[in-house]
């Protein structure tokens, strides 16, 4: 074999190596996780709106050495709802296989008009994970964990459960809210229902499941919650109930932008 055929076979393999690696690389990522998708959710409680809450997923980026998919959360109440005033922004470094955080932040405006900032940092390679706490952009309080677990923040959670939607399982997903290490658990019982929602002029076909957070996150979410996403590749969240400081409340998709998505139609 001459030396122009070895390069020639050589160039052809690099080649395929190359390709088989982007391939890979593509097919790790969930198909839930799409950039530029945009959900946006109505917030009630006895018919009164409360407030909106929106999710938004951007491009694949880099956090500490690791390819991951930024999702963001913006959380407004309605303006002149009584005691219930409340702006956050989440922004979770997701892991692509849709089912962990690598990096949390989240910017939450006080009652006197300052904003908290807090940051958890996730370093499984090294077996631990760290959270800090802002005031005014003045560091107030550092907590350092030890770990073998994979965690779950209070942005990424919408989207694990996407991933798991199909499982038919229990889970038990370890879970940091407001600095600390507990849990949520979710029933995936793959029950398919179609629901009726405002925004949609058809029912939909989604999957039920149900759970538990043993914690208490913001609006006050706590407690027993009920889930309905949509029974297709991109289970999109529908619509949930769940427990919020003023009683139980209705959480339901008014808005959506996913390329190529249209909400599946039920019987």
């Amino acid at each position: 074999m001459n030396v122009r055929s070895t390069l020639v076979i050589f160039s052809v393999a690099l080649f395929l190596i190359i390709l088989s690696t982007f391939t890979g690389t593509a097919q790790n990522v969930s198909p839930v996780l799409q950039a530029g998708e945009e959900l946006e959710y109505e917030v009630s409680f006895l018919g009164i709106t409360l407030g909106y809450i929106k999710m938004t997923t951007e491009q694949q980026t880099d956090a500490s050495g690791q390819s991951v998919i930024v999702c963001k959360s913006y959380i407004d109440s309605r303006p002149g709802i009584p005691f219930v005033e409340l702006h956050s922004v989440f922004n979770s470094w997701l892991d692509k296989s849709c089912t962990f955080s690598r990096q949390f932040t989240a910017n939450t405006k006080e009652s006197d008009d300052s904003w908290t900032f807090d940051k958890y940092v996730f370093d499984y390679e090294a077996g631990k994970f760290t959270t800090e706490k802002f005031k005014r952009k003045q560091l107030t309080e550092r907590k350092e964990f030890v770990t073998k677990k994979k965690w779950n923040d209070g942005c990424s959670l919408f989207y694990t459960a996407r991933q798991l939607l199909f499982v038919k399982r229990n889970v038990r997903i370890p879970t940091v809210m407001m600095a600390d290490t507990v849990a949520t658990t979710i029933a995936f019982s793959g029950k398919e229902e179609n629901i009726e929602i405002d925004a949609i002029n058809y029912p939909v076909k989604t999957i039920y499941f149900n759970g538990e957070a043993t914690w208490t996150g913001i609006y006050g979410v706590t407690g027993k919650f009920e889930g309905w996403f949509s029974n297709d590749a991109a289970r999109v969240p529908i619509r949930a109930k769940m427990k919020l400081y003023v009683g139980n409340a209705n959480i339901e998709l008014v808005r959506w932008k996913r390329a190529g998505w249209t909400p599946p139609e039920g019987e």
